[in-house]
């Protein structure tokens, strides 16, 4: 048994291969499994869950949020057009409220009515004359532990089971089928039988084993944290602001690769040795940065506790979503997002872009939907990651109750599911 390590004899090698005989255990059988736990991966279970499906959420790590919170990414873009209308709602909105219900926010006033549930878009009449041609977008920052913690108890209270410490690491197939999921962590190797199987891992991890086409590409170095030092914590008490207290810092590129190291190769976030490397350089350069203050002065209070990358590996599904398709309208969209960066720029994700239909019960969701492009980039941030997840789970949910195949639900109920909970299907 691999639970009391592996025996010489049961191993074959071959090469440079090792091929390995083991019994692994089942555990359980589930509806509907997730594998990741950022914020994808929670309104996927969170989701199926309400809609009545025994479900499990696997997490790598031992906090729920992903880069939102392991990655200190804890800022939600916009769920608006830039012009006052909101475009993403349903539990990506939800899950905003939620990030700020126990900690600290910085939602900008003509929207806090809209992130209390109080009104659906802006309040015109708390725009000035500086700021009403270009109104402040709907975008918060919250505390990513706090969040992170929070999400434990509300997917408990919704009936998710959750398993933490535990990696993802092999689906098993049957002509084009996932049976369930091996999964590596403390008690062993174990097997987890599941109907449907939505890969969340942000890195398509499950769904390139199973064969699903995929396409990689390389990272800028960027390296966040957060430090503590004497004029912050002034600031925090000259202004009652306790999120004043830190503030961040970013060692390497931005989003366009400005400053990133002369001399170092973008990162494959789908390879351990760029991962380590990356993991090496931002300690090294945290440390130079640093090394010279006043050491009775500061301290680093925040590091991440995963890789930062912003793209890593996606699928290649029945559509590839690209930058073209801005303002193009689709008979199976599952929900209408907004590009982060611009104003007035939505677009509309057909549900092809979660799936290839040569896999029959896999799904995936966050940034390793089909998107090409600057459209991954627009698909990998927060708000259209809750989005993809909400679809996912409730896709599968369809399809467990429905006895069908995901590429065989009616796209018009998935559709007023979804709207139901205030999606946008179509802008």
């Amino acid at each position: 048994m691999y639970n009391k390590g592996t025996n010489a004899h049961d191993l074959l090698e071959v090469g440079r291969m090792i091929k390995e005989y083991l019994e692994v255990p089942k555990i359980a059988e589930y509806d509907v499994l997730v594998a990741g736990g950022g914020v994808a991966g929670v309104a996927a279970a969170l989701t199926a869950s309400r809609a009545g499906c025994k479900t499990l959420l696997m997490e790598k790590s031992i906090l729920l949020g992903g880069l939102a919170t392991n990655g200190l990414i804890n800022y939600i873009e916009p769920l608006c057009d830039g012009r006052g209308r909101k475009i993403i709602g349903g539990v990506c909105e939800e899950l905003l409220r939620f990030s700020i219900k126990y900690g600290y926010d910085t939602v900008p006033g003509p929207w806090k009515d809209a992130a209390e549930g109080k009104r659906e878009n802006i309040n015109p009449e708390l725009l000035t004359d500086s700021n009403r041609q270009n109104p402040p977008r709907y975008v918060t920052r919250f505390s990513p532990y706090i969040f992170a913690m929070s999400l434990t108890g509300f997917l408990k209270e919704h009936g998710t089971d959750l398993l933490f410490d535990t990696l993802a690491c092999k689906p098993v197939m049957d002509q084009g089928a996932c049976q369930g999921v091996i999964v590596e962590n403390k008690s062993g190797r174990q097997y987890y039988k599941a109907k449907i199987v939505i890969d969340a891992t942000g890195d398509s991890d499950l769904l390139y084993r199973a064969g699903v086409p995929t396409e990689t590409t390389g990272n800028w170095f960027s390296f966040w944290g957060r430090v503590m030092d004497m004029e912050s914590m002034e600031a925090a008490l000259g202004d009652r602001k306790i999120e004043k207290g830190v503030r961040p810092f970013n060692i390497g590129s931005n989003l366009y690769g400005k400053g990133h190291p002369e001399g170092m190769k973008k990162l494959d976030g789908t390879d351990v040795r760029d991962i380590t490397e990356y993991v090496i350089e931002g300690h090294r350069r945290t440390v130079e940065l640093i090394q010279n203050d006043n050491r009775f002065e500061r301290d680093i209070v925040m590091l991440p506790f995963m890789p930062q990358f912003r793209t890593t590996r996606r699928i290649i599904g029945d559509y590839e979503l690209t930058e073209q398709d801005q303002y193009k309208h689709f008979d199976d969209s599952i929900g209408a997002i907004c590009d982060f960066t611009k104003r007035d720029i939505v677009y509309e994700v057909p549900y092809r872009c979660l799936y290839n239909s040569k896999f029959s019960n896999l799904l995936t969701a966050g940034r390793s939907v089909s998107a090409a492009g600057w459209a991954w980039d627009v698909t990998r941030v927060i708000p259209p990651a809750i989005l993809t997840g909400q679809a996912a789970g409730q896709a599968a949910a369809m399809a467990v109750k429905m006895s069908k195949d995901l590429t065989e639900i009616p796209i018009e109920q998935l559709q007023q599911a979804l709207a139901d909970t205030g999606v946008m299907i179509h802008f």
